[in-house]
């Protein structure tokens, strides 16, 4: 097990509100209440750092624009959302056995007490031990599993700092169950510093929330998708900010950055064939620092619907289906 330095003193903070039972809580009911604040799991985007979700999009579900974000859940065995909720008294009950500390469920929806917007729904709490207070459970899958190979990954830090945050406690424990077969168990204690800049990002994203003002885009394929989904029409209306000094240093910027990453493209395609030009019929090479493939796919059978289209044209009718266009971002220069 992974532990952080222990901590000298543990001085006694507020505990957290209890601020609606879960028990009697549909799933509807659960997510809105959410809505009314920043969760643990919402901590890491809310401040910029979950590689999954920009701030954007969780913006825009805590403003109730999330019609378009509904995820696909309902295929089960699907979504890795379904099985790490499956997954999770598994992992808690693999806790105890290798720590042997005793776990339990929180049935409610916890608040800061001092920062109403600061939500958490907690796992498990650990009971019958001084050294920590909390179980966080996580799964991942072969993909995940990248993100943890150098201990818990930063999102997950900092969702758990927002626990220890919203709850006063002073150490958590993560269990992680990694590729099915691996579980680790990582101890996080509670951080100061950490909790107030914390307080003060999330305090900022908020501030976004009830002002109902869109936070910035980062670049993220998460805030592409949200603000095609903010701005699905256009309206045929034209800006001129060719006097705007601001917005026209920001454009030649973009026309720069295009330029450098199509010199990079071609660099990089330089490059491959260089290596490809000596690897001849190889099918592997070995470097210093990797390795590189250079095989061929197997043969694959697909359907020609150009001519079946030709031969049978009535079958574009019978069996055709509309597509939704999006708004495309085309540049001139």
């Amino acid at each position: 097990m992974q532990t952080q330095s222990l901590p000298q003193q543990r001085p006694t903070y507020r505990p957290a509100l209890r601020l609606v039972d879960t028990k009697t809580l549909n799933h509807s009911e659960w997510l809105a209440i959410r809505k009314q604040g920043i969760g643990s799991s919402d901590a890491a985007t809310a401040v910029g750092l979950n590689p999954y979700q920009s701030p954007l999009e969780l913006w825009m579900i805590k403003t109730g624009r999330d019609s378009a974000f509904q995820k696909e859940e309902s295929s089960i065995g699907y979504a890795p959302m379904h099985w790490g909720t499956q997954l999770e008294p598994l992992v808690a009950k693999q806790y105890q056995a290798h720590t042997g500390h005793r776990v339990r469920r929180v049935n409610a929806i916890l608040q800061h007490p001092e920062h109403p917007w600061m939500l958490a729904n907690i796992d498990r709490e650990v009971v019958g031990t001084a050294e920590v207070d909390i179980l966080e459970c996580k799964t991942a899958g072969e993909f995940g599993a990248r993100h943890w190979r150098d201990g818990v990954p930063e999102y997950v830090q900092i969702q758990v700092q927002h626990q220890l945050a919203v709850t006063g406690k002073h150490a958590a424990d993560v269990a992680v169950l990694l590729c099915g077969q691996d579980l680790q168990i990582h101890r996080i204690y509670r951080d100061e510093a950490v909790i107030a800049r914390l307080i003060e990002l999330e305090a900022k994203f908020w501030h976004y929330v009830q002002t109902d003002t869109p936070p910035p885009a980062d670049g993220s394929e998460s805030a592409a998708k949200a603000l095609q989904a903010l701005y699905p029409h256009d309206n045929s209306e034209e800006l001129d900010w060719s006097q705007d000094s601001s917005k026209s240093a920001l454009f030649g910027d973009l026309i720069a950055i295009r330029q450098q990453a199509d010199q990079l493209k071609q660099r990089e395609e330089q490059l491959k064939q260089q290596i490809q030009e000596q690897m001849g019929d190889a099918s592997k090479a070995l470097f210093e620092t990797g390795s590189v493939t250079w095989k061929r796919s197997k043969d694959s059978i697909t359907l020609d619907t150009k001519r079946l289209l030709a031969d049978h044209p009535e079958l574009l009718h019978q069996y055709s289906m509309t597509r939704s266009g999006s708004r495309r971002f085309l540049i001139q220069a």
